[in-house]
């Protein structure tokens, strides 16, 4: 593409900070945009001003917040001794949507990775550590995702739990609903197995 228009070659660029999108993808993004949509890049444009700054962190949970505290943390409705621990806020999303959890969360906004910089402390881990203290807790319930960092994330979170005397679980890994076995990878499939149940 030619170089007459700076400020469209700031737009694809600007673009390219979404998660999956490259050159031409956010190429496309802009065009579309520019020639047949204006009115949607206004609005969009709004959006996130606004998201950008108005949206927040909930003070005990950490997820996303328009006020000081979250919908779900300052409801009445919800177990307080049942505490899910999540590594991002669409994982809390995901709970929500597919399960009948009606405790609390807490969110860690990442997840234990020394090499990215993230320690106890960018985690909230302390907070999460006062919070287990507090003595209203009876279970911590461990959702991080099965990756390598995941998995010392949820070790170190069980560590915490015992030292507060609380129950810690850490959610099921394994065969998909649906799956076959011969397509399940063999780090999933030796974890499943692993972990078989009586029936």
């Amino acid at each position: 593409m030619s170089a007459s228009s700076p400020l469209l070659l700031e737009l694809i660029e600007a673009l390219r900070c979404l998660p999956g999108v490259g050159a031409k993808s956010a190429q496309r993004m802009a065009f579309h945009l520019l020639e047949r949509d204006r009115e949607g890049a206004r609005r969009l444009a709004g959006r996130l001003v606004d998201a950008v700054e108005r949206i927040g962190h909930c003070r005990r949970c950490r997820t996303f917040s328009e006020t000081e505290m979250c919908a779900t943390c300052a409801g009445s409705g919800r177990d307080a001794t049942l505490l899910c621990v999540v590594e991002t806020p669409v994982d809390q999303l995901a709970v929500e949507q597919a399960t009948g959890y009606r405790g609390l969360y807490f969110v860690l906004l990442g997840r234990l990775s020394p090499l990215d910089g993230l320690g106890p402390a960018e985690l909230g881990l302390d907070q999460l550590a006062q919070r287990l203290r507090e003595g209203e807790v009876r279970e911590l319930i461990i959702a991080t995702n099965p990756t390598v960092e995941g998995e010392a994330t949820a070790h170190y979170l069980a560590q915490l739990a015992r030292a507060a005397n609380v129950r810690a679980s850490r959610i099921a890994h394994g065969v998909p609903i649906g799956g076959e076995l011969e397509f399940v990878d063999r780090g999933t499939l030796a974890h499943a197995f692993g972990s078989r149940q009586s029936v």
